[in-house]
C-alpha cells in the first residue's frame, strides 16, 4: 500500500539470474517478439518469456518496491515452503504474514536480480506492523525465537539440513543471510538483531535491546550496506519516530563472503533452537537497492542461427560473474550447452554447436564463484 509520502508508485520488474526464450515453429511473431530465421527458411519466434524480465532504460532496474496494490504472486513473487503463512490483504493493499516456528522453512521471495557478495553495495526496507506475537509455544522449545525479513540465497535457504536456530554448527548452521531479525523479549528485553551469515556459517551480528516492537504501531525499516567499510546500518522509525539506536554489523577482517540472490519474508522452523514463536502482522513498502542487473539487456533478435548452425545467446555480461547457457524441449528438464564462461564486462556469446531439430527452450544462468 502506497505511503502519502515517498514512492511514485512504480514497481518495475526485477532484472534476473536466468532468461529464458523459447523456440517454436510458429510462422510469425506476436508484436514486441523478434523472430529468427535460419538459412533453411524454417521460422523460429525467440519468446522472451517475462519470467524475469529487466526494465530496460530504467534506473530502476538495479532495484525494485512494492506496495502491494495487486496480488504480488501475479507479478514475480512466489513462495517456497507453507503457502498458508503469507496472504495477499486485497483490501489493505499489504502482505499478511504468520511467523510460525511449528512449520517448515517458509519463504515469500522476489529475485533481485544478481548476486550480492561483500564486495557490492545494497540496501532495503520495509514497513512492519505486528498485530502479536507470542513465544514458548512449543513446550520443548520454551524460549524467544526470531521473525525475519531480508536477503537469503535461496539454495542455501531451501536446504533441507537449513536450521535457522541452530547457530554455528557444520551440518546444520545458516548460511548466506543478510536480515532483519526481531526476539520478543524472554527475560532479556525485546532484541533487534540484524544479521549477517557467511557461506560459510561465520556469523556477523548486533544486538539491540529491550526494544519492544509493539502490536498496532507502525515500524518502518531500513537496512544498508556499504562495501567500502564492510558495514550493515540498521535505522527504524515507529510512528514516524526515530526508534533505536541499533548497533551496526561490521564484517572482520576473518569473516569470509556471502552470496544473495532473493528478498525474502522468512517464517523459520524452529527445528535446532531453543525458542518457538507464533506472530502475526503485515509488511508493506518493500524496497530493494542493488547493483546492475546480472544479465543484462538482451539484443533485439537474442537467439541467432548463424551459417554454421549454430544457435547463440547474445547477453550483456558482468565482470565478476559465471555464465552458462542451458537447453530444454520441456521447460522441465535442463542440460548445459555453454559455459561455464567468464563475464566480460561486456557482450558474451553463448553458443548451442548441436540444437535440436525440433525447436528447444533456452536459459542463460548467472553466478558468482
Amino acid at each position: 500500500m502506497r505511503r502519502s509520502v515517498g514512492s511514485d508508485g512504480t514497481a518495475p520488474h526485477p532484472g534476473g539470474l536466468q532468461h529464458l526464450a523459447g523456440l517454436t515453429d510458429a510462422p510469425s511473431a506476436p508484436a514486441g517478439r523478434p523472430r529468427v530465421r535460419s538459412q533453411d527458411r524454417t521460422a523460429w519466434l525467440a519468446r522472451l518469456l517475462a519470467l524475469l524480465a529487466i526494465s530496460a532504460g530504467s534506473a530502476a532496474a538495479a532495484g525494485w518496491s512494492e506496495e502491494f496494490s495487486s496480488d504480488p504472486l501475479a507479478r514475480g513473487w512466489r513462495v517456497a515452503g507453507d503457502a498458508s503463512l503469507f496472504t495477499w490483504d486485497s483490501a489493505s493493499q499489504c502482505l499478511g504474514v504468520t511467523w510460525d516456528s511449528s512449520r517448515s522453512n517458509s519463504y515469500f521471495l522476489r529475485p533481485i536480480g544478481t548476486v550480492l557478495s561483500r564486495t557490492d553495495d545494497f540496501s532495503f526496507s520495509f514497513d512492519l506492523r505486528l498485530k502479536d506475537a507470542t513465544i514458548g509455544v512449543n513446550t520443548n522449545r520454551p524460549f524467544t525465537f526470531q521473525i525475519a525479513i531480508g536477503l537469503i540465497r535461496l539454495i542455501s535457504a531451501t536446504d533441507p539440513h537449513f536450521q535457522r536456530g541452530s547457530g554455528v554448527n557444520a551440518a546444520h548452521g545458516p548460511r548466506n543471510l543478510a536480515e532483519f531479525t526481531w526476539f520478543p523479549d524472554s527475560g532479556f528485553g525485546a532484541t533487534v538483531s540484524p544479521s549477517i551469515l557467511s557461506s560459510n556459517n561465520q556469523p556477523a551480528f548486533a544486538f539491540a535491546f529491550p526494544l519492544e516492537l509493539d502490536p498496532g504501531a507502525l515500524f518502518e525499516v531500513q537496512l544498508s550496506y556499504a562495501a567500502s567499510n564492510q558495514t550493515l546500518r540498521t535505522t527504524m522509525t515507529r510512528n514516524g519516530v526515530a526508534f533505536g539506536p541499533i548497533s551496526s554489523v561490521v564484517l572482520g577482517a576473518g569473516f569470509t563472503d556471502f552470496r544473495l540472490d532473493h528478498f525474502a519474508i522468512s517464517s523459520y522452523s524452529d527445528a535446532g533452537a531453543d525458542g518457538s514463536i507464533l506472530a502475526h502482522g503485515t509488511v508493506d513498502n518493500l524496497s530493494v537497492t542493488v547493483p546492475d542487473p546480472a544479465i543484462g539487456n538482451l539484443a533485439d533478435a537474442p537467439l541467432r542461427a548463424l551459417s554454421n548452425g549454430v544457435w547463440t545467446a547474445s547477453i550483456l555480461s558482468q565482470g565478476g560473474f559465471v555464465y552458462e547457457l542451458e537447453r530444454s524441449t520441456n521447460l522441465a528438464d535442463w542440460t548445459t550447452v555453454a559455459g561455464p564462461m567468464s563475464g566480460t564486462g561486456g557482450p558474451l556469446a553463448l553458443p548451442d554447436n548441436s540444437p535440436p531439430t525440433t525447436g528447444a527452450f533456452y536459459r542463460v544462468k548467472a553466478d558468482k564463484p
